[in-house]
């Protein structure tokens, strides 16, 4: 899903003025900005939370944009607003901040005060307000990239700014910024809690313990669970060892935001596909045998396909109890 507006030519409105971060709870690689502290910068809002694979896709963008344009006037505004509980553990954040360089002022909006202000609906969103605090261009999703960064050079122009250029800026594609496999993707994002939940093969109970047993096949986008689980509202959770979540799928990439039960706690896991280890098709967090250990309350990818794209079916069997697994996405 991808939107932009652009408010280039129209006169201010005051709905298009910047909202405040007034209700952030708080900051990371910054001191709390206020309106006082924008007034004649252009001002670049990214809207995320760190498990986002679409958010993760621009993150490279957002990242250059930084680098090239900080000392000639923007400024990045991530404004981190959790979708999991354990997104609004600061703790998590500040980790992910520095594993995935993201390296621009963070407001934190566990509270979703940023995100109401801005009457955002979306991950990843931005808004992109001029010298004067109106905001001039917004883009909701992926892609845009060059008309998002032809606005950040017109903006600077119009605040004063000298030299600034036509080139754009170019980013490395890969990991998990590597832009999806369009052509060939057929898997939706696909929740393993009851609330946001769909194509699952099986007859679930919610908030309580069941043994699970996966039939035989599976049709395309479904999933099933092996073993001792209980669905609960916004992820599924292993009670016992040698637990599996299957999904027949058609994609390049697949990832899952899981965790373990606890900090400190490490759950290995082994995966399959179509029965047989991926070899060249594993993904960075698992090695060519399928073998891996869930150790952070985050996204892992798992596959990465280097051939033909076909239907597949992916299996995880997760060797000891406590894993959590919250949502399924691909590329």
């Amino acid at each position: 899903m991808e939107t932009t507006r652009s408010l280039f030519g129209f006169g201010p409105r005051r709905e298009d003025q910047l909202p405040s971060f007034d209700g952030a709870t708080g900051w990371l690689n910054s001191e709390p900005l206020t309106a006082a502290d924008l007034v004649g910068k252009v001002v670049l809002v990214d809207f995320w939370t760190y498990t986002c694979i679409n958010w993760l896709r621009t993150l490279g963008y957002v990242r250059a944009w930084h680098e090239k344009y900080r000392d000639q006037g923007l400024v990045v505004v991530g404004v981190h607003t959790p979708e999991f509980g354990f997104e609004r553990d600061v703790d998590n954040v500040r980790w992910a901040a520095a594993d995935m360089r993201v390296e621009y002022p963070i407001a934190l909006d566990s509270d979703y005060r940023v995100w109401r202000a801005f009457d955002n609906h979306y991950w990843p969103a931005v808004y992109m307000a001029d010298a004067e605090g109106r905001i001039r261009h917004h883009h909701f999703g992926e892609g845009g990239y060059e008309e998002c960064e032809r606005v950040i050079q017109q903006l600077l122009r119009e605040a004063g700014g000298d030299g600034i250029g036509e080139a754009l800026v170019s980013v490395a594609d890969e990991g998990f910024e590597a832009q999806a496999d369009w052509a060939t993707l057929q898997s939706p994002e696909t929740y393993l809690g009851y609330e946001q939940a769909q194509n699952f093969a099986g007859e679930p109970r919610f908030d309580e313990a069941r043994t699970y047993v996966a039939p035989d096949r599976l049709q395309l986008n479904q999933w099933a669970l092996s073993g001792d689980w209980t669905i609960e509202r916004g992820v599924s959770v292993l009670n016992e060892a040698d637990g599996r979540i299957a999904f027949r799928f058609h994609a390049r990439d697949v990832n899952l935001v899981m965790g373990p039960p606890s900090r400190g706690v490490a759950v290995p896991f082994r995966m399959l596909v179509d029965g047989e280890p991926p070899r060249d098709g594993h993904g960075f967090d698992v090695d060519e045998e399928g073998r891996g250990t869930v150790v952070e309350q985050r996204l892992y990818q798992l596959i990465r396909e280097p051939r033909s794209i076909t239907d597949r079916t992916f299996e995880i069997t997760f060797l000891e109890p406590g894993a959590e697994a919250y949502v399924f996405t691909f590329g």
